[in-house]
C-alpha cells in the first residue's frame, strides 16, 4: 500500500490487474479526452509504463482500490510529464465510468498532493487535462490547484489543446 483514503487504498498496478485496467482504458467513454479507447496492447503497454515508472522514479499511476469491496475502481497517482518550459510531477487520474462522481478522483488526488509535497518534497505539482474534459478540471480545482499555462499536445493524429493546473506547496 502506497496511500490510503478514507475509501480508498492506493497501490502499485500489477500484472494481474490488466483485465481491470481494461474497464478503463479500453472504455470509449472514460478514453474520450484520448479521442479513442485502447486496444489490449496498448492497455498491457500502459501498465507496462507503470510498472517502468515504480522502478526508475519510485512512483507512477497506482491502483484505487475500494476499501469496503477490494475492487479496482481506478487509477491515481504521480507522474513525470514534460510541458513546454520543463519536466513537472503531475497528479494523474482514471476512473472507471460506473465509479464516476462519488468523489473518488478528488478523495485520490487530495491524497496524491500530499504525498507529493510531504513525502517526495516536491514544491510544486500539476495536472495537465484536456480543455474538454471538465470533469478532471473540477477535481483540480477541488484539489486546490490553479490555471498555470495552456499548450497542444499533439497526440493520435489530433491536436489536442490541454488547460495546465499548479498547485504549489504550502509554506
Amino acid at each position: 500500500m502506497i496511500l490510503e483514503t478514507e475509501r480508498l487504498i492506493l497501490r502499485k498496478l500489477r500484472e494481474s490487474d490488466l483485465v481491470d485496467l481494461c474497464k478503463i482504458l479500453c472504455d470509449e467513454k472514460c478514453m474520450y479526452a484520448y479521442e479513442h479507447a485502447f486496444t489490449l496492447r496498448e492497455a498491457k503497454d500502459w501498465l507496462e509504463k507503470q510498472l517502468r515508472r515504480y522502478a526508475e522514479d519510485g512512483f507512477g499511476l497506482w491502483a484505487a482500490v475500494l476499501k469496503e469491496t477490494g475492487a479496482l475502481v481506478g487509477q491515481c497517482g504521480l507522474t513525470l510529464q514534460r510541458i513546454p518550459e520543463k519536466t513537472v510531477t503531475e497528479i494523474g487520474y482514471l476512473f472507471r465510468r460506473e465509479y464516476w462522481r462519488n468523489g473518488y478522483a478528488i478523495e485520490a488526488a487530495a491524497a496524491c498532493k500530499n504525498y507529493a509535497f510531504g513525502v517526495l518534497g516536491v514544491e510544486e505539482v500539476f495536472s495537465v487535462i484536456r480543455d474538454n474534459n471538465f470533469a478532471s478540471r473540477r477535481v483540480a480545482e477541488k484539489n486546490g490547484m490553479e490555471i498555470a499555462g495552456r499548450f497542444t499536445k499533439h497526440y493520435y493524429g489530433t491536436d489536442m489543446p490541454h488547460i495546465v493546473y499548479k498547485a504549489v506547496k504550502p509554506r
